[in-house]
């Protein structure tokens, strides 16, 4: 079975720890109609949610994204602590910005909901990981050790 979709993620580890709908959607504090249409593909979750379901199922938000995945099945090196730190505050400042700025964020003349914006925020987060796993693999010639 391949494993292409956060929803499809969440529910192999739900069914893998034997739990139903109702016991995940206690363990991390959500409707079981909103887990289920996640499982579906019918919704996404935010970060939030999505570290709140992670943590119910023992595991990481990366895993759930999708990105250990591609790192363990290429072999290739993850991202380090100073990685991490560096994406969490250009995305606190992203998302400062977006919230807070003088004239805000708008979608057709209308201010754009703070669910909205952490959906952006999320996507951002999402294609920084991706960007910063990517880019470890070029390591220049003269620092290679064939």
């Amino acid at each position: 079975m391949s494993i292409n979709s956060i929803g499809d993620r969440i529910k192999a580890l739900r069914k893998e720890h034997s739990l139903t709908l109702k016991d995940l959607s206690e363990k991390a504090n959500i409707s079981i109609s909103f887990l289920s249409d996640i499982e579906n593909g019918r919704s996404n979750p935010s970060l939030e949610r999505l570290n709140d379901i992670a943590k119910a199922l023992d595991t990481t938000t990366s895993y759930l994204l999708g990105e250990n995945q591609l790192v363990n099945e290429k072999n290739e090196t993850q991202l380090n602590k100073k990685d991490e730190k560096d994406i969490e505050k250009r995305l606190n400042q992203i998302k400062t910005e977006l919230m807070e700025g003088q004239d805000g964020l708008m979608l057709s003349g209308e201010p754009v909901s703070p669910d909205a914006v952490q959906s952006i925020v999320d996507a951002l987060e999402f294609g920084m990981r991706q960007a910063k796993l990517i880019n470890k693999k070029y390591i220049p010639k003269k620092y290679r050790k064939d």
